[in-house]
C-alpha cells in the first residue's frame, strides 16, 4: 500500500448512491463482515457485550412459586474504531470521465479494505491496537485431504465445548481445494452435492463463505479458514468511506516514489474506521502443513 504525502488534497464530492455502493461492497467482499454481528460505532467507542453463555430457562413447580433468575454470562468488550486506508492512483483521464472514476473506485477499493480487515480478524496482518480481536490464539485444527471430515468435527465439538454453536465457515481458496477433493471410502465427494456446483455451499449444517483474507502463510504450517460461533462476534463501522483526492503529492510505494503533478496522474485515498471484537474461545483456525 503507498503512503500519499500531501501538497495538496480535497474531498470528492461522491453522489449518494456511489458512497454506500461502496460500503455495502466493502462488507459483501469480507466474510467476516457477512458473518459477525454489525453495531453502530460512535467515534469514541462503544461498550458492547459479548455473549459468553446463554440464559438458562428454568421449571415452575407451582404459579406461586418464585421465579428463578438467569441473565447467561456477557463480558463487556470496548469497540474501538481503528483507521483502515487505501491508496490508489489513477490516470488523469479518468478525471474527465467521472462515472469511469466512480466506477473504478467502487470496482478496486471496496476489496482493498475488506481483504486487509478479513486477514487482521483472521490474525495474519499484525491487529491495529488492544482493542482490536483476532484469531491468531484461537484453538486450531491441521486440515488434510485424508482426514478431513474428522478435522472439521473435531473443531465442532471444541467449539461446543466452550459453549458455542456453528454456525459459520470461512474458507480460503487453499481450504476449498482441499475440502472438494475430499472423498469418503467409496471415492464420493463428501462436501459437494455434484461436481457440477464447484462449491462448497454448507459444511455440517453451516453456511460457507469464501475469502482470500482467510490465508495466512507462515513457517511450517498455513492458517486457510476458520470455524466458529458467529453469534459471539461484533464488528462496527462509523460512519461511511472517506474519500479524498491529491493530484500534487507524492507517492511512496516501497521504492517506488510516483509524483503525481510530474506524472500526470492523481490519487484516490479511501479510508474506512472499523472495530472488531469476539469471544475468541469459541472459533477453531483450520491449518495446513507446508510443504
Amino acid at each position: 500500500m503507498a503512503n500519499l504525502d500531501y501538497a495538496t488534497d480535497k474531498s470528492i464530492e461522491l453522489p449518494a448512491e456511489f458512497a454506500s455502493e461502496i460500503i455495502q461492497k466493502t462488507q459483501e467482499s469480507s466474510a467476516i463482515m457477512q458473518l459477525a454481528r454489525k453495531v453502530n460505532l460512535p467515534g469514541t467507542g462503544v461498550d458492547v457485550p459479548v455473549i459468553m453463555s446463554d440464559p438458562e430457562a428454568s421449571w415452575v413447580g407451582s404459579e406461586t412459586d418464585q421465579r428463578s433468575v438467569s441473565t447467561g454470562k456477557l463480558e463487556t468488550k470496548q469497540l474501538r474504531p481503528y483507521i483502515l486506508s487505501v491508496i490508489v492512483p489513477f490516470s488523469n483521464k479518468f478525471r474527465r470521465d467521472a462515472a469511469g472514476l466512480y466506477s473504478a473506485i467502487v470496482n478496486r477499493l471496496p476489496g482493498a479494505l475488506s481483504k486487509k480487515f478479513d486477514e487482521t480478524v483472521m490474525g495474519s496482518v499484525t491487529k491495529p491496537g488492544d482493542k482490536f480481536d483476532n484469531f491468531s490464539n484461537a484453538v486450531k485444527q491441521v486440515l488434510t485431504k485424508e482426514d478431513a471430515y474428522n478435522t472439521l468435527v473435531a473443531a465442532d465439538a471444541d467449539v461446543s465445548a466452550h459453549d458455542g454453536v456453528v454456525n459459520g465457515y470461512v474458507l480460503s481458496p487453499k481450504a476449498r481445494s482441499i475440502l472438494l477433493t475430499a472423498t469418503d471410502n467409496n471415492k464420493r465427494p463428501l462436501f459437494i452435492n455434484n461436481v457440477s456446483d464447484g462449491a462448497i455451499p454448507m459444511i455440517l449444517g453451516s453456511q460457507v463463505i469464501q475469502s482470500r483474507g482467510a490465508y495466512s502463510k507462515g513457517d511450517s504450517e498455513s492458517i486457510v479458514g476458520v470455524v466458529g460461533d458467529w453469534t459471539k462476534a461484533v464488528y462496527g463501522t462509523v460512519e461511511g468511506v472517506n474519500v479524498t483526492l491529491s493530484d500534487q503529492a507524492t507517492l511512496v510505494d516501497g521504492e517506488t516514489t510516483i509524483n503525481l503533478f510530474q506524472q500526470g496522474m492523481f490519487a484516490v485515498k479511501a479510508e474506512i474506521e472499523l472495530g472488531f471484537r469476539a469471544d475468541t474461545s469459541v472459533f477453531n483456525t483450520l491449518a495446513i502443513t507446508n510443504a
